[in-house]
């Protein structure tokens, strides 16, 4: 009786452990398996070192998920096709840890996600030589998707070079042309380039353009050293100073500020029209007294004429009534009284 309820309570014991123990690994990671994740595969055409399965896939520097398969396309879709009609691509799937709903969504966009211009990338994580799975968005024009024969297992996302490896093409493609060119003849031409250089320099008159130089400082110095520097700086300051003194004058800005008025006024008469009215009104005046003149030519004459004796007669009443100013109200001057011993 006793042995039993040990063997019972050993038993509980285990039960309980292995319980606890399902809710700790539930709990720390187990919670993983029950979420919903959505799978997407890409094709790269070129080396994939230092990414790994587990390396983390993010967008735009988002953690989403992480790289579950690294395969060849050999391996996953091409077994029996002939060698020579391989692609010989790299495979990589990745899972995307998403809810339900999203997952879902995902799901329904991913074709119209890569026309728009989605694309996956590998890119260094750092100095360490790993590297992760970037998505992010691209020139569909210019990372077009890599032609297939086969259908994808999982929704497939376009691919688009590395950085890493754009650059290491870049600089192989730069040291291929370094080798096609050819580097004897180029040589060859800077040796003679340098050449020609030296004789153009050698037969230059530097000497004589040193010279020519000198006198002219020579020349430039004398000249600032027999000129009149101080009294043309006194003149100059002297001016600045009556210029100063002109321009604080209130005359001078009393001036200013009627010639504004008057430009105003001016101004004024221009865009009201009344400058335009006067001046048609001295036009049609002028061109009265053309009229005029022209049709009574000869009356104006004779009026100007007896208008000159008319001036002559007022001149001499003038003149008499000055020295005679009796005579100019009674009659003529009075007879000469002659004097004993003086001709009649």
């Amino acid at each position: 009786m006793d042995e039993g309820k040990r063997h019972f309570r050993l038993g509980l014991f285990v039960v309980v452990c292995l319980a606890t123990l399902a809710a700790v690994l539930f709990l720390l990671g187990g919670r993983k398996l029950f979420r919903p994740t959505f799978t997407f595969e890409t094709y790269f055409n070129e080396s994939v070192a230092g990414l790994e399965i587990g390396a983390p896939v993010r967008f735009r520097g988002v953690p989403l998920g992480q790289v579950s398969e690294i395969l060849t396309s050999a391996a996953a879709y091409e077994g029996d096709v002939p060698l020579d009609k391989r692609r010989e691509y790299i495979v990589v799937r990745a899972k995307v840890n998403l809810s339900a709903d999203e997952a879902e969504q995902m799901q329904r966009d991913a074709v119209e996600l890569a026309k728009r211009g989605m694309r996956a990338q590998t890119q260094l994580a750092g100095i360490t030589g790993q590297q992760y799975l970037a998505i992010d968005f691209l020139d569909p024009g210019k990372y077009p998707p890599l032609p297939f024969p086969w259908t994808p297992k999982y929704p497939y996302l376009p691919s688009a070079p590395s950085l890493a490896g754009e650059i290491i093409a870049n600089a192989q493609s730069f040291l291929a042309s370094l080798n096609e060119a050819d580097v004897k003849a180029l040589g060859q031409n800077l040796n003679a380039l340098v050449v020609d250089v030296k004789k153009k320099v050698d037969a230059a008159p530097i000497v004589e353009v040193v010279k020519n130089a000198n006198a002219t400082l020579e020349r430039i110095d004398r000249i600032l050293a027999t000129a009149p520097i101080d009294q043309t700086l006194r003149r100059i300051d002297s001016a600045s100073t009556r210029l100063d003194a002109l321009l604080a004058d209130p005359g001078l800005k009393q001036t200013i500020d009627n010639v504004a008025a008057a430009s105003a006024r001016v101004r004024k008469l221009v865009d009201d029209g009344d400058l335009d009215r006067m001046v048609k009104r001295i036009d049609d005046t002028a061109e009265r007294l053309d009229a005029v003149l022209g049709d009574n030519q000869y009356d104006v004459r004779v009026i100007i004429q007896d208008l000159r004796v008319t001036a002559d007669n007022l001149r001499t009443l003038s003149d008499s009534v000055k020295r005679y100013p009796a005579g100019a109200l009674i009659g003529g001057p009075p007879e000469r009284i002659p004097f004993p011993g003086t001709a009649r």
